[in-house]
């Protein structure tokens, strides 16, 4: 399981405010977040088993997140999701980054994913499970989980209980997220956090080798911030990346 959260042109000074749990592996090794090289200035972190990452921003101000997506079919992996991210890191804008990854899945076939790719001014979901749905999504609230965003769900037949309460608790967790009379980006975004660390809306993940290994929360706009949690975030505290990009 993974979860996003996102408020995107719904704040005036901070078209992108995004949070986002990555739940993997628990002996996974991987790097925190810094800058790199990667097509262009980056800040994400670093899956070190595959050379990719699930999240991150570049110096043109393009976001890019992944998950896993639960689906029925079995398909080849020939080549790591987090590659994805990686390279849509080397693109201008959004909308370029989504046309890449539509020729990636013609030329490669992939695990089952749902890849976010957003700047200020258009936010983009591509679903993949063998064949490859774009979404554009309008200004607002969005959650993503491994079944699918926003009440559209697909519950794969290998693990319907599991998938039907993950579509429920993405649905509680966004109209718990729906922004209040004044609020602003940083009040939503703490808001945010103490959601996705929060066990009742079943996105904080504690199991046996598998669980919530990480967390982050981003913005984008008039100042760039990225905060990390090195750990699960109902424990770990968010502390600042240092960013010059």
């Amino acid at each position: 399981m993974c979860t996003i959260v996102l408020a995107w042109q719904v704040f005036p000074d901070t078209p992108v405010a995004f949070g986002a749990n990555r739940d993997e592996r628990l002996d996974r090794p991987s790097e925190p977040p810094r800058e790199r090289q990667w097509g262009a200035r980056v800040i994400a972190p670093a899956d070190e088993e595959a050379e990719g990452t699930w999240v991150g921003y570049n110096e043109h101000g393009v976001l890019a997140a992944i998950t896993n997506r639960w689906v029925d079919a079995d398909l080849a992996a020939e080549r790591s999701r987090g590659l994805l991210v990686r390279d849509a890191f080397g693109h201008q804008n959004a909308e370029s980054a989504a046309q890449a990854v539509e020729q990636a899945v013609r030329e490669a076939e992939y695990d089952g994913f749902n890849l976010l790719l957003v700047d200020e001014d258009a936010a983009v979901l591509l679903e993949w499970d063998g064949q490859l749905a774009v979404r554009t999504l309008e200004p607002g609230v969005h959650v993503v989980v491994n079944v699918g965003a926003d009440g559209d769900y697909r519950i794969p037949g290998h693990r319907p209980e599991v998938g039907e309460r993950q579509a429920a608790n993405a649905d509680r967790l966004r109209d718990h997220l729906q922004v209040e009379p004044g609020e602003d980006a940083e009040t939503w975004l703490d808001r945010a956090a103490d959601a996705i660390g929060d066990h009742d809306f079943g996105v904080c993940v504690h199991g046996d080798g598998f669980g919530t290994r990480s967390s982050s929360l981003v913005t984008l706009g008039a100042d760039r911030t990225y905060r990390f949690a090195d750990g699960p975030p109902c424990e770990t505290p968010y502390r600042p990346v240092e960013s010059h990009i």
